[in-house]
């Protein structure tokens, strides 16, 4: 099983992180150690800047590679909720060097996972998702508002990377990402419903 995350896929996340808008997909991996389910999080101590970065996740269903766009919804079934956590401090001296950030992203417990819900059961061209920290809400986005679309991402990754069943695509956090502290109250809602739920210790 492999994560894949998908940067830069909102625009507005895009501005508030000073970065251009990718004229095609840009992805990044974590491996299966990252992932983190229904457990709490404990805050590494190598970063004195963690942040949340919310999103949907795909979860594949059927193993391609060379997937064609206009097949690609036949390649998941699920759509979930997961963070993206990330060590901005150690990820911004990574690129003033020129350097690969994996160790900012990639760590261990990187990358929570909450529950599924079934693709037919969605509009997936508008599905609201919120990530809320000890009752207030910090991020807020919607799929209507995604550059690349799920098919799009699917299509595109697998001419690189060969999909397999079990793997999560991440498919980008809108704006409003900021730091969490010890102490604090994650959760993730899908369409309203509560999908992730954790505490940062």
């Amino acid at each position: 099983m492999k994560i894949i995350c998908i940067g830069r896929n909102y625009a507005e996340h895009a501005k508030e992180m000073k970065a251009e808008l990718p004229k095609e997909p840009v992805f990044f991996m974590k491996p299966d150690t990252a992932l983190l389910k229904e457990e709490d999080f404990y805050l590494p101590d190598f970063t004195k800047d963690l942040h949340h970065e919310i999103e949907l996740v795909l979860k594949i269903s059927k193993a391609g590679k060379h997937i064609e766009e206009q097949f690609a919804h036949k390649y998941y079934e699920e759509i979930g909720l997961g963070i993206d956590f990330t060590a901005r401090d150690i990820q911004a001296k990574c690129k003033e060097k020129g350097l690969p950030w994996e160790k900012a992203k990639a760590f261990d417990n990187s990358a929570p996972i909450g529950k599924f819900v079934k693709k037919s059961e969605l509009d997936l061209n508008n599905i609201a998702f919120e990530l809320k920290i000890n009752g207030e809400t910090r991020q807020m986005g919607s799929s209507k508002d995604l550059i690349f679309s799920f098919d799009k991402v699917i299509a595109y990754v697998s001419q690189f990377v060969t999909l397999k069943v079990g793997d999560l695509i991440y498919t980008g956090t809108p704006e409003g990402v900021g730091q969490v502290h010890i102490g604090d109250a994650l959760e993730g809602f899908m369409n309203g419903q509560n999908l992730l739920q954790l505490k940062v210790k």
